[in-house]
């Protein structure tokens, strides 16, 4: 596994001043002429095309009263939606060491509107320098111009060299990443038909003791702040943040660390610079000061956008990606805690001014309980606090719950959680994080046979979720059924298989009726008696995008 490298941060540049005018520029515009000699009774040319404007613009406005813009029949005042026409993901570095292998499953649900396009994934690589050639005796003899940024393809065309490429929608395409210490991030694109709903996950099985477990991550989009919980620099820990620029220009970005006793300062975790088409990767370790068991990690991009991960390893213990955590909030919801869970624990944050108390809450078959012994949880501001909830599931599925223990005095959080599971000795870890609802639809991409587990949980009232399997990447039929899930209970059930099933399969959630619902998969493929697993939660996958219906203002021409 490659060692972090730092960069110091990029240059600022100085605001660029504006450029004089002219050497002898007349003061007055152009067209005025001089006043005439009897002291102004004349008018000037600027007098008459002032004039005339204004009969110009009173023309317009007449027209725009008398023939206002046509609007569709039935069209509702209010904003419609519209689907999406790209959509552009961040892979991140497989952090694979020399033993690990990566696949990458790409899929786009069938249904959208629109046709053409294409979907696709492939290696993150620095954007071409623009080219340079001498100067021409011509081109000398005119000003210098800031040298054009490449020109962006026509199309997004999968390159030549794409890892994987969408045959059409419905279909998942899986393929190997690059292999290797030093493989790269990944950057997916879809455009057109393509577009809605795509999802690419992203696999790895390490059998090297040091990082021996599955490592499992649904890819996402570029942006300027993460938050991640449930990190650590204790003795056998091995935890980097991936940070990936799929843009044209350099981002700088500052690493924040919070522990038990605050934010733990180290300038060497501010303006790293990650260039462009680049993937860097940072050991905790080398930023924390010493040991630390928990820690939340925020990624801030002070200039551009990034895609952001964090991986831990916990030598044989396991490993696997800690997921990003919703945005702090008063309430965090956490799926996906399996039957046979052999040790959970819990690491809040209270990332702002206030202390945080917390109840702990679990939701089973039945609806919310609290865990005996497990209540509670105190959190200082600015602080990290954690607890440990051995068997807390008791051999049912489960989700958990944080939320203001006085309502009176929410207290917003970012929650994480740590889970084990054993077999004959044998163990590997997932991570769980504050989770967003599922929404209209959500896609888990990297399904196998006999090997997948939902986890669905209603947090407010009674739902029903339709859950979906498509054909397999290599053949099958979809299967679709229908979940009731009892209001604040949790469902766990088989990932329902395509029948003749060949190869992975995506499943899609879509919530049909009732309250918000939460979810999670869990991939599990023992390897040599270890019970390998990870664990990803559904997020809606934002295929939609609300369009606002435009209203005649003519208001406009007299501003």
């Amino acid at each position: 596994m490659k060692k972090p490298t730092f960069k110091s941060p990029s240059a600022r540049l100085s605001p660029a001043k504006a450029p004089s005018a002219p050497a002898g520029a007349p003061d007055e515009p152009s067209g005025a002429v001089p006043a005439p000699a009897d002291g102004g009774a004349g008018v000037t040319r600027t007098t008459q095309s002032l004039l005339a404007a204004a009969v110009v613009l009173a023309a317009v406005f007449g027209i725009a009263e008398l023939r206002p813009p046509a609007v569709a029949k039935g069209a509702a005042a209010s904003a419609s939606s519209a689907q999406v026409e790209r959509t552009a993901l961040v892979c991140p570095q497989p952090l694979q060491g020399l033993t690990g292998t990566t696949t990458l499953t790409g899929f786009t649900p069938p249904g959208a509107t629109a046709g053409g396009g294409n979907g696709f994934a492939a290696d993150l690589v620095p954007p071409l320098a623009a080219p340079t050639a001498a100067p021409s005796a011509s081109a000398a003899a005119t000003p210098a111009a800031a040298p054009a940024a490449p020109a962006a393809p026509a199309t997004d065309a999968p390159p030549a060299d794409a890892r994987l490429a969408l045959a059409k929608p419905g279909v998942p395409v899986a393929a190997p990443a690059a292999n290797g210490d030093t493989a790269p991030g990944s950057s997916a694109t879809a455009t057109g038909g393509f577009a809605p709903g795509f999802t690419v996950g992203q696999t790895t099985t390490v059998t090297d003791q040091r990082g021996l477990g599955l490592s499992g991550v649904t890819c996402g989009l570029a942006g300027t702040g993460f938050w991640f919980a449930g990190a650590s620099t204790l003795d056998g820990r091995t935890d980097y943040v991936s940070l990936t620029n799929p843009g044209s220009v350099a981002a700088v970005v500052d690493l924040k660390l919070y522990g038990d006793k605050g934010k733990i300062d180290n300038e060497a975790a501010t303006g790293l610079t990650i260039a462009p088409g680049a993937s860097q990767s940072v050991l905790l370790s080398t930023l924390s000061k010493g040991p630390v068991a928990d820690l939340a990690v925020q990624v801030v991009a002070r200039s551009g956008r990034v895609g952001a991960a964090l991986h831990a390893a916990d030598g044989s213990k396991g490993a696997d990606w800690v997921p990003v955590s919703a945005a702090p909030a008063p309430v965090q919801v956490l799926p996906g805690l399996p039957a046979d869970t052999a040790s959970a624990r819990l690491v809040v944050a209270a990332p702002g001014d206030d202390d945080a108390d917390l109840k702990i809450e679990l939701s089973g078959k039945n609806g919310w309980f609290t865990p005996a012994g497990n209540e509670s949880i105190h959190v200082k501001a600015g602080m990290v606090a954690a607890v440990d909830l051995g068997k807390v599931t008791r051999d049912e599925v489960a989700s958990l719950r944080v939320s203001p223990s006085d309502e009176k005095h929410p207290t917003p959080v970012v929650a994480g959680l740590r889970v084990d599971r054993a077999d004959k000795g044998k163990s590997d870890a997932a991570w769980l994080a504050g989770a967003v609802p599922v929404g209209k639809r959500a896609t888990v991409a990297d399904n196998r046979s006999k090997a997948g587990t939902l986890y669905l949980t209603s947090t407010g009232e009674a739902a029903t979720v339709r859950v979906t399997s498509s054909a397999g990447s290599g053949g099958g039929t979809p299967a679709t059924q229908d979940v009731q899930i009892p209001a604040g209970g949790t469902v766990g059930l088989p990932a329902p298989e395509p029948a003749g099933l060949s190869g992975t399969f995506a499943v899609t959630l879509e919530t049909v009726s009732g309250g918000p619902v939460v979810a999670a998969r869990m991939l599990a493929l023992p390897l040599k008696d270890v019970p390998m697993f990870t664990i990803q939660s559904f997020a809606d996958d934002r295929s939609t995008v609300s369009v606002p219906h435009a209203a005649q203002d003519p208001g406009l021409l007299v501003r």
